[in-house]
């Protein structure tokens, strides 16, 4: 699913595109998503300027004069800027026109995306407001993990990845900072000393802004708002490597499911 580096590619990618422009239009195929489209409270979006795109964990903020379009990817979705009038195709279940001729066209095979509407502060969203720190801003750090983790048994690797702790470490970054931090992902989360979580959170940085560098992974469904893949795949270390040799050691590297997620390491480089 896209994750918060493909998220982020997206922000980016569409911003100049849509900032400053008007909605001219919005037009939903499909509203049947992980919860229904509210298509008569979208149409207020209608007419209204777009001041910014943001994004919070992997959600996306359309920041308009009056309001705001909340859009999250779900396990299969993207977003597209393609030319008023260009046929859309099986999955493409909504589109925002724009006042240049543009459109924005939501694609979403598995339907488990969400395209919502906000007046007042979308921070204050129910999805929103409870989300833990961003894991590229300033108040996330070792001390903050540390802190948070004291007393919890879960394992690191699902600790990292609740987003009441920190908003939006996915799987495949999950394992590859683990391994680049040295800690066993099975390792509860209450037993982590500080100086060691203060690499892992060095880590967690690292890793998501070379994989926004690099512009996301492609690993199924995932595609750049251009439709051009994303290329961190070709700098993964663990994830999907299991019985492949550890780029550090040389030994296999191991594949068990934690949390319902399956989880890559490196046994002997990872404690």
């Amino acid at each position: 699913m896209p994750e918060l580096p493909e998220v982020e590619t997206t922000r980016r990618g569409i911003l100049s595109h849509l900032q400053g422009r008007r909605i001219a239009g919005i037009r939903v195929r499909q509203p049947r998503l992980r919860r229904p489209v509210p298509v008569a409270e979208l149409q207020r979006a209608v007419g209204q300027r777009v001041h910014g795109v943001e994004r919070r964990a992997k959600y996306l903020l359309l920041r308009l004069d009056r309001g705001t379009v909340i859009v999250h990817l779900g396990m299969s979705g993207s977003l597209r800027l393609v030319e008023q009038g260009t046929p859309p195709g099986p999955h493409d279940h909504l589109d925002l026109a724009l006042d240049d001729g543009a459109v924005l066209r939501l694609r979403d095979p598995r339907r488990f995306g969400l395209v919502l509407w906000w007046e007042g502060d979308p921070l204050e969203h129910p999805l929103l407001r409870d989300l833990g720190p961003e894991p590229l801003g300033d108040g996330f750090d070792g001390a903050y993990l540390y802190t948070r983790s004291r007393g919890r048994r879960v394992a690191v690797k699902p600790f990292i990845m609740d987003s009441h702790v920190v908003a939006g470490v996915g799987n495949i970054y999950a394992n590859e900072a683990l391994f680049r931090a040295g800690i066993d992902p099975r390792r509860p989360a209450g037993r982590i000393s500080r100086a060691r979580y203060g690499r892992l959170a060095g880590a967690i940085k690292a890793v998501l802004a070379q994989a926004i560098g690099s512009g996301g992974t492609t690993l199924r469904d995932f595609l750049r708002e251009d439709g051009r893949p994303g290329y961190f795949h070709l700098e993964l270390q663990v994830y999907g490597r299991e019985g492949q040799p550890c780029p550090r050691c040389g030994r296999p590297i191991r594949a068990v499911v934690l949390a319902q997620r399956r989880t890559y390491f490196c046994p002997h480089c990872q404690r």
